[in-house]
């Protein structure tokens, strides 16, 4: 793999837009739990750095699981409508105040899978926080109640986002250049 400028066509969010906007969700969600007993859930693999630095936002004690979600292919920027669980939770969260926190909201299809099956753990409530939200592709009606960025209908990568699960340590979100980078088939 060459290096990332090779590919980038523009930085989208830059770390300290990317930085700012994460502290204000962590003070709302803060706010939002300070009677409550929050639990946050991480999707891996993208959600990863999110996760880190919204924990360090938040100012109330909380706990953190993860789950591992498939539904791309390898390259893919699309994706494939099958998802499937490939890393369950450790901890049971019935009667819990979760928190799912996700990297990129595109369709909607792997986020109404995961609430589908977390709702039946009969959590106390289930609220989204997902960095970015690519709304324009939205084929499923999924809430996303704390949204760090709404973004273009444009293939992203860094800030825990992969381009072909390279660059995923990039401290903020590019563009990809489409006519440099084709993924495989």
């Amino acid at each position: 793999m060459l290096d990332y400028q090779e590919f980038l066509k523009e930085i989208l969010i830059d770390e300290q837009t990317l930085q700012e906007r994460i502290s204000q969700l962590g003070t709302q969600i803060s706010s939002d739990y300070s009677q409550k007993s929050l639990h946050l859930v991480c999707i891996l693999r993208g959600g990863v750095l999110f996760l880190t630095d919204l924990m360090r936002q938040i100012s109330i004690p909380h706990t953190i699981d993860f789950m591992a979600i498939s539904s791309y292919g390898a390259g893919s920027r699309q994706s494939s409508g099958q998802v499937r669980l490939t890393m369950d939770l450790k901890d049971d969260i019935g009667g819990r105040d979760v928190l799912l926190v996700e990297d990129i909201v595109d369709s909607g299809h792997t986020l109404s899978s995961v609430l589908e099956l977390l709702t039946l753990r009969k959590p106390a409530s289930l609220k989204v926080c997902s960095l970015l939200d690519k709304f324009e592709r939205r084929e499923v009606d999924v809430p996303i109640d704390y949204c760090g960025f709404q973004i273009p209908d444009a293939f992203v990568f860094g800030f825990g986002l992969d381009l072909d699960e390279y660059y995923r340590d990039l401290p903020f979100i590019g563009i990809v250049n489409t006519e440099r980078f084709q993924p495989p088939e």
